[in-house]
């Protein structure tokens, strides 16, 4: 058997732990896309498919776990249409050795057109309401986004794993001290408030149906500050990006001030997003799924790209930050 707790999340287990808590599998188990933690559309005698999502072991605390589902109650409760667990008994996360595991409702849809405007808008109406009740209390056992200390923790991480080509390692630790040095400057200029967000909205994370949008995944929920929300949601050159925060501002104006303030983290944020994900796939490597998925993380292609992002990051660090007029 392999030493990887996922390696043995036969579709037989993921049955029995469903049918633990009550329900009664038809046989169809389906894996959906992911890598973090394992998810799977499992069918249900005389009813709906179920959504089971397994959280990977040792990642996540039981009250951690319980604080990313109660900020999606908090959310629900508001009439935010995201997508939350289910409350069996008023319990929400369950055991099956080694896994908590919790089950959602199937939501069907796509990805909304960053393109368009009008989803632009939608998304800044929803993501106001969402950084409302956000701000209501804050998290005690989730992640705060840090700057620094993040960058820091995820250049020891890629820099420990063996990953790297040796023949990379001087230049990246030149690199990441001026990062680190660079953020510091950035978020230390312009203190920011951190509330509770998403963390991690991307389009792969929000479904947009007959106008219905659902914000979807909240495993990476966090404290940090409400740009971290918005910032992924853009894309193109500077201007582009500018008039894709003026659309996302009219609609997010309607319900909350919006984060001017903020606007100057962008490209921190940005660079801590970069850092962290390779030494995310270097955290994550012994997982059999991974060099199944990103096959090209181990050439030295991916780290030559990688240092040249970063040295983008360092030039995009020292330009003006983007700038919207109240």
């Amino acid at each position: 058997m392999s030493a990887h707790p996922y390696a043995n999340l036969t579709p037989e287990r993921v049955m029995d732990a469903i049918e633990s808590v009550g329900y009664l599998c038809d046989a169809r188990v389906f894996p959906l896309n992911s890598y973090e933690n394992r998810v799977y559309q499992v069918g249900i005698e005389e009813g709906e498919p179920l959504i089971a999502k397994f959280y990977r072991p040792d990642r996540w605390s039981r009250a951690a776990i319980l604080e990313e589902h109660k900020f999606m109650f908090d959310l629900v409760e508001e009439e935010i249409p995201v997508v939350a667990p289910i409350q069996i008994d008023g319990e929400s996360l369950f055991y099956s050795e080694p896994f908590m595991f919790a089950l959602f409702p199937r939501r069907g849809g796509h990805a909304p057109e960053l393109s368009s405007n009008a989803d632009l808008e939608l998304l800044g109406r929803w993501l106001a309401r969402l950084h409302q009740v956000g701000s209501w209390e804050s998290f005690e056992h989730r992640p705060v986004i840090l700057g620094a200390q993040d960058l820091a923790q995820a250049a020891e991480t890629v820099l420990s794993s063996g990953h790297m080509p040796s023949d990379y390692h001087a230049v990246y630790a030149s690199i990441w001290p001026q990062l680190v040095q660079s953020l510091e400057q950035q978020m230390s200029s312009r203190p920011f408030r951190t509330i509770r967000v998403h963390g991690d909205l991307h389009p792969g994370n929000l479904l947009l149906r007959y106008e219905q949008l659902w914000m979807v995944d909240f495993d990476d929920c966090v404290q940090g500050p409400a740009m971290q929300d918005i910032w992924m949601l853009l894309s193109g050159a500077r201007d582009e990006q500018l008039s894709q925060l003026d659309v996302i501002r009219n609609g997010y104006e309607m319900f909350r001030p919006f984060p001017y303030t903020e606007l100057s983290l962008v490209e921190c944020l940005r660079t801590i997003r970069v850092m962290k994900h390779a030494a995310w796939l270097c955290q994550r490597w012994d997982d059999p799924a991974f060099p199944i998925a990103f096959p090209w993380f181990d050439s030295h292609r991916f780290w030559s790209e990688h240092i040249l992002t970063l040295r983008e990051q360092q030039a995009a660090l020292q330009q003006e930050p983007l700038v919207l007029f109240a």
